[in-house]
This record gives C-alpha cells, structure tokens and sequence, in this order.
C-alpha cells in the first residue's frame, strides 16, 4: 500500500490481539528492509494484555517465551500528514524466533481457517466489515441519516477519504447513523485475510483523523449506557474455484432458494454454534448492554432475510436490470463489535461454518416473526435460543461447545479465557455508567 519514501518516520509493527486492541513497536523506516526479514521482538504474554492494561495471573505464558513479528508489506499505510503529525501503521504476523509460524498469531488464526475452506470445499470467501462509531467534540447535536449531520463533520469526512485513497483502502461509505453523533464507515468486500487487515487499519486511521480535528472517535459497543450501540456487521459471501459466485442469489423467490446448498451448510454451522461465537465476536460486558431484543442488534441465533434484529441475515439484493443477484449475494454476522479482533471474529465465523459444512448441515429456516413474541414452543421448534446475555455467560457457551472450544490453539485459548475472565472481574463493580464511559476511552 505505501507508495513514497517514508525516510524520518517511524513504521509501528503491530498486531491486533485477543483484546482487540492493537499494539506493537516502531522502528525507523529506513531500518524496515531488515526488519522484513528478522522481524522485531515480542513476548507471549503480551498476548494475554487485557483491556485495562493488565496481566492474569494464571495466563500460560508468564515471563518465558520469546516470539518475532514480521512485517508485512502489503499492510503499510501512512496515517497523518496534510499538516498532523504521520507514521505508518504495518501489521505483522508472529512467529517462532525460528521464524516457524505461532500457533497463537490471530492472524494466523484466520488465514489457516480460510485454508482449510478453500481446501476443503473449494470456496474463497470474500468479506466486508461494516464499523459504527460515535464521535465527542462535535459543535452540535446530530439527527439521524440527515445532511447536516453528515455536513457537521465534512472536514474530517474529506480527511478520512484523502488518507483511505492514499493507503489504498477501499472505502465505500461514510454516513450518519441512527443514534446521537454516531456514524458508520464502510469498505468494499475483499478477500477474507485481506478485509480483516483493512479493517483493524481503518479503524485506526478514523480513530487519528478525529484527533486532528480535535474530537475523539470511539467505536465502543456502547459508548454510553442510555445510547445506541455501536455494532460491526461482517458480511460474507463466497467465490467457487473458478472464481464463479457460490452465495446463491439471496431471491425469496428463488425456486432453488436464497443460498447455495454450500453456503446452507456454512450458515447452519454458525447458526448451531452462534451462543459460543459471541465469546469471540462480542467479547467484552459492555457488548452484552447492546445485544438486546429490539435494539437492531442481534438477541438471538436467528436466521432471517432482510431482518436487522436477526444474529445473521440474507443481505438485499438489486433485480434492477442488468445487476445479477448472485454477484451480489452475501450474508451477514451482526453479533459483533469492536473488542474483537477483526481476525478472531472472522475465523471464528469460519470455523463455525466449516462445521456446517463438515456435518452436512441443512440450510436453516428463515425466522420470519419476532422471537421475543414466540412461545417456547415456537422458538425450540426452529429451533432458536437467546444468545448470551453477559461476557460470563457466552465465555460459558463457547467452553461448553465442544466443537468451538476447540478452535483456539490450546495456549491461545487458555490466553483467552483468563484475560477474559480477568476483564469480566475487574469490570463487575462498575455501574453501566462507568463501565461504557472505560470502555469508550479504550475501543
């Protein structure tokens, strides 16, 4: 992505971890050409850094253990400039000091789960991650989709636009959202380890945009207790081995219906598995104060077509003449926010679909009513249940789903599950209030 020589700034080596939180080293630029090959040092235990800054002690790695990151070129951005300070931003990949690939690499964990897709049933996934975020500092009070709101933070629009085109990030929209000061950003699909790249990489150059112009972004799942919440819907789609469209036509009507037998199977896996997913995808308390019936988030494991309280739904398509539905087809996870790493919430959905696939699962039934208005009788013959309801109970469903428990390399699950527990801990104390306020100054 960098075209320029970038002599006299510093490139931040980073990943995005179990936190979701990315963190790294800077070596100067004209240093990088070695680096590609060495890599520069890092720990383990830096792996199990919760939110808060701090370390569990019963995490497995401790103070042994020495790892390498390894650049990877085709990440660079610049961010800043025009004026504002700049540096680049490179994501690596960790590895062994033999340079053997870490079991525990989140980047890893989602490009050895798209292997195994395409090696398996030949798919290539394609994906596009949808962030909403609230910003402070506006001059005013914002309205819901309306051109003022939009016209409020036009210098920072074009400021975002200019540093996404510059960095080679695909961007597609940038519009006000439903709740007070809040926006989304969107990108065009790409392939799957590519879409989790642009965007932990997005995220942070909105997040350095804002700064120049004096305001703070936060895309928190709920910044404030009384607000709206702010979601990361990751939609989906698939390309057959000759790079033919494999989703389906996502056409009601259809004869043949929505989704491609394949593309059935791999939603039924997510479906099954969702309570376990939300552990990966949700991952933090606050995420369990949005993850309610009726906000246009997503309660329960529901499959639905065009319905935005549905946990994954049939994404609309355009029958407009000359658009073809299959081109466009694409499904989309909507029990996600950003305290996940892009990388774990993406390969976890592909874990959870390969077992869709594996099992031979059935496409599921669409959900065409509202669960909340169901009798039990109703929901368990879909069959549906409630996703969970706090970060406890999902850590509580993933361990005890044989299948997702098992999808995390065994330190990097262990990492997991005390650095998680740890949070839920320290965050227990804290009134809703408090607890969006922290966390809103973290995400």
């Amino acid at each position: 992505m960098l075209a320029a020589n970038h002599d006299g700034e510093w490139v931040m080596v980073s990943t995005c971890d179990l936190a979701g939180v990315v963190r790294g080293k800077a070596v100067p630029w004209r240093d990088l050409p070695g680096r590609l090959k060495s890599g520069i040092g890092w720990v383990p235990a830096n792996q199990t850094i919760d939110p808060f800054g701090g370390i569990p002690a019963d995490a497995p790695y401790g103070a042994l253990g020495d790892l390498r990151l390894i650049p990877v070129p085709e990440t660079g951005v610049r961010i800043g400039g025009d004026g504002a300070p700049s540096q680049v931003l490179m994501l690596s990949d960790i590895v062994e000091t033999d340079g053997s690939p870490w079991a525990a690499c989140p980047r890893r964990f989602l490009a050895d789960a798209l292997a195994a897709l395409q090696a398996e049933f030949g798919l290539t996934m394609l994906a596009a991650f949808e962030q909403e975020f609230t910003l402070s500092g506006l001059p005013g009070d914002t309205a819901s989709f309306a051109f003022r709101s939009f016209e409020m933070v036009a210098p920072l629009a074009d400021r975002i636009e200019a540093w996404a085109s510059r960095a080679g990030l695909p961007l597609e929209q940038l519009l006000p959202e439903y709740g007070g000061m809040q926006y989304e950003i969107t990108m065009k699909p790409a392939e799957g380890l590519a879409a989790a790249d642009q965007t932990v990489l997005l995220r942070e150059l909105v997040i350095a945009a804002a700064r120049v112009d004096g305001m703070k972004a936060s895309f928190s799942p709920k910044p404030s207790a009384d607000g709206i919440g702010n979601g990361v819907h990751i939609h989906f789609s698939f390309r057959d081995r000759d790079g033919r469209p494999a989703t389906g036509s996502g056409l009601l009507d259809d004869p043949a219906g929505p989704v491609s037998p394949l593309a059935g199977s791999f939603c039924a896996g997510i479906i099954r598995h969702m309570p376990a997913l939300c552990a990966l995808t949700a991952p933090s308390p606050p995420s369990y104060l949005r993850l309610v019936p009726h906000s246009w988030s997503a309660a329960y494991n529901s499959f639905g077509y065009r319905d935005r309280e549905a946990g994954l739904r049939i994404s609309p398509v355009l029958t407009m003449p000359g658009m073809d539905p299959a081109e466009q087809a694409n499904m989309e996870y909507r029990a996600a926010d950003a305290c996940a790493s892009p990388y774990i919430a993406l390969g976890a959905l592909v874990r959870a679909g390969l077992e869709g696939l594996r099992t031979g699962l059935q496409t599921p039934p669409l959900t065409a009513a509202d669960p909340e208005q169901m009798s039990a009788a109703e929901r368990q013959a879909t069959p549906l249940v409630r996703l969970p309801d706090s970060l406890e109970a999902a850590l509580e469903a993933l361990q005890s789903d044989r299948a997702a428990n098992g999808w995390l390399a065994p330190g990097q699950r262990q990492a997991f599950f005390a650095m998680k527990r740890q949070e839920a801990k320290a965050a227990a104390g804290m009134t809703s209030a408090a607890l969006c306020t922290r966390y809103a100054g973290i995400y």
